[in-house]
């Protein structure tokens, strides 16, 4: 509140107003923020988490500002993205990575130099990979909800082999295999 308006409210008490609500003004009530409004933005957020603030307006009728306050005051909502992991293991998963990590953290206990040693390689194929956006990921989460997590990426027609050797210092040897299309890997296994 204004100094000014402070002053003004000061003045109208001291002249004997008792009366803490608003007067009676011109002009139409505000009917942006109604309950009605309110409950129809958190259905369509509820139906679909990734709609932006101008789809929610224009499907409600209301301008973005008061979606907004909507979203943010009234529903206790923002905007998150998914959080990028590798890739969402299984429970067996994670205990056999858990399980080789303490045999292979024994075995440099009793030999210290055990990974100066070590060469080890492998191959994979790799797809060109057009991912989604940490932006097109964005969803509405209420305070409280789990952050969203994301390991799915379309894959493209196009993948490559790559074969990696390497030691515990750098890669040792590295290259790139043939690239191959979808259709002619498929062809290729049949003919095998």
């Amino acid at each position: 509140m204004s100094k000014a308006q402070a002053f003004r409210w000061h003045k109208m008490f001291s002249e004997g107003r008792n009366i803490v609500d608003d007067e009676q003004r011109s002009g139409r009530p505000s009917t942006r923020r109604t309950s009605k409004n309110t409950a129809r933005v958190r259905e369509l957020v509820q139906s679909y988490r990734r709609l932006t603030v101008s789809m929610i307006a224009d499907e409600v009728n209301v301008n973005r500002k008061a979606v907004r306050r909507i979203l943010t005051g009234e529903l206790g909502m923002r905007k998150i993205c998914a959080k990028m992991v590798p890739r969402k293991l299984t429970e067996q998963q994670r205990d056999a990575r858990v399980r080789v990590c303490a045999e292979v953290l024994e075995q440099v206990e009793d030999d210290p130099e055990l990974m100066e040693r070590v060469i080890t390689g492998g191959e994979s194929w790799f797809f060109q990979c057009d991912p989604e956006t940490k932006r097109q990921s964005l969803e509405w989460c209420s305070k409280g909800s789990p952050r969203p997590k994301k390991a799915h990426m379309s894959k493209s027609k196009l993948k490559c082999m790559l074969v990696c050797f390497f030691d515990s210092m750098d890669i040792v040897h590295k290259e790139w295999g043939s690239c191959w299309t979808d259709s002619q890997s498929i062809l290729l296994q049949r003919h095998s």
